[in-house]
């Protein structure tokens, strides 16, 4: 069975209202309106001058503009200006992109230390794709002591909430014994929930642990499941 790796998981543009400095309200909102309906020059225009006034939201979005090469030619390096002013800000989305960034050495020389500072700042505000990836890192030990137990944190914390790598990798750390105590009704519960969502890995695995369970495990295993979902991943 195999782990799911760590994650582009690149955002989307930002989806919100600005809600504060009101005098940079409608520019950014222009930007916004702009970027929904595919004009990315306007929202280029529109979010630059907010930006550079420290908007970390449009500095967050040009970050993603500038990765992903809509509406401005790709730059990588002009992605982690941007990303890096709005993380310093304590932006969520940037401090995680900025994070991957580090860990693929895109714009900046690859850095899994510098990235998992970042990834953990995201994490500790609640961030699920930052909290899987810091999981990935303490489970392989790139930037950070290999980690087992803390692997597991992180892991639990981005599959609580519905996070389906999270989940799957989950599963491989209870079939393993990795930070948890061997457990395949555990490792097929999680398996179980992160197939639902389609994930392949997850399937081979459930798959797996299922040949080496009782038909009374794997029924408990499935109770489990259900009672895990009605309570939206909580305390599973």
């Amino acid at each position: 069975m195999r782990k799911n790796t760590v994650n582009k998981y690149f955002l989307s543009l930002l989806l919100l209202l600005c809600l504060s400095f009101p005098s940079w309200s409608a520019d950014f909102n222009r930007g916004l309106t702009a970027a929904q309906n595919g004009d990315f020059a306007t929202a280029l225009r529109e979010w630059t001058p907010v930006a550079e006034q420290g908007h970390a939201d449009a500095q967050s979005n040009l970050g993603v503009m500038y990765h992903t090469g809509k509406g401005v030619p790709q730059d990588y390096k002009t992605a982690v200006k941007w990303f890096t002013l709005a993380a310093k800000q304590g932006h969520a989305d940037a401090q995680s992109n900025l994070g991957l960034m580090y860990v693929k050495g895109e714009g900046v020389p690859r850095d899994y230390k510098t990235a998992a500072t970042w990834l953990t700042l995201a994490a500790e505000q609640g961030y699920a794709k930052a909290q899987y990836n810091l999981g990935v890192m303490y489970d392989t030990g790139k930037g950070v002591p290999q980690d087992y137990k803390t692997a597991v944190k992180w892991f639990t914390l981005a599959a609580e909430q519905g996070d389906a790598d999270a989940q799957s990798n989950l599963g491989v750390m209870y079939a393993n014994g990795n930070g948890v105590s061997q457990d395949v009704i555990y490792a097929h519960m999680w398996f179980d929930i992160a197939a639902s969502s389609g994930n392949e890995n997850a399937t081979e695995g459930r798959d797996i642990v299922a040949k080496s369970m009782t038909r009374q495990q794997i029924g408990e295993a499935r109770k489990l499941t259900r009672e895990c979902v009605a309570k939206n991943y909580k305390d599973c």
